[in-house]
């Protein structure tokens, strides 16, 4: 990996029943949609009176695991940048894609210095997104 990178999928699956995949493999693992009332960005920005296209279908999807990230903001606050972690998922070409940026180790060491366990323990957490990821394909 490199400092960072997008992962990337492709599925045959509308978009909506993704999602609602994508939430069934959160919910078995721990990790909740936390962002599930507005998660559709047409909606976001019709809301503030943006025009877009009737096709524009892109949901930033914000997953967490409560009961870790709880106790990593108790361990450290300064972890907070780096801890929102969202999907992507949109239609492309008939098809729905789903996007996930993960950092690498030595860029979250860089980032939050000083903080030994955090970069392996937010490493592991995108292993397992992807697997949430995959298995909702």
């Amino acid at each position: 990996m490199t400092q960072a990178e997008i992962y990337q999928a492709t599925t045959n699956k509308t978009l909506i029943d993704y999602v609602a995949a994508l939430d069934g493999a959160a919910t078995r693992r721990g990790f909740t949609i936390h962002n599930r009332g507005n998660m559709a960005m047409a909606e976001t920005y019709l809301a503030h009176n943006l025009p877009m296209p009737a096709d524009f279908d892109l949901h930033m999807i914000q997953v967490c695991k409560p009961e870790k990230s709880s106790q990593s903001f108790q361990a450290n606050i300064e972890r907070a940048p780096l801890m929102p972690k969202f999907i992507m998922v949109f239609s492309k070409e008939g098809a729905t894609r789903v996007r996930f940026l993960a950092y690498s180790k030595e860029l979250i060491s860089a980032l939050v210095p000083g903080d030994a366990q955090f970069p392996e323990s937010l490493v592991q957490t995108y292993a397992v997104i992807r697997e949430m990821i995959d298995e909702a394909l």
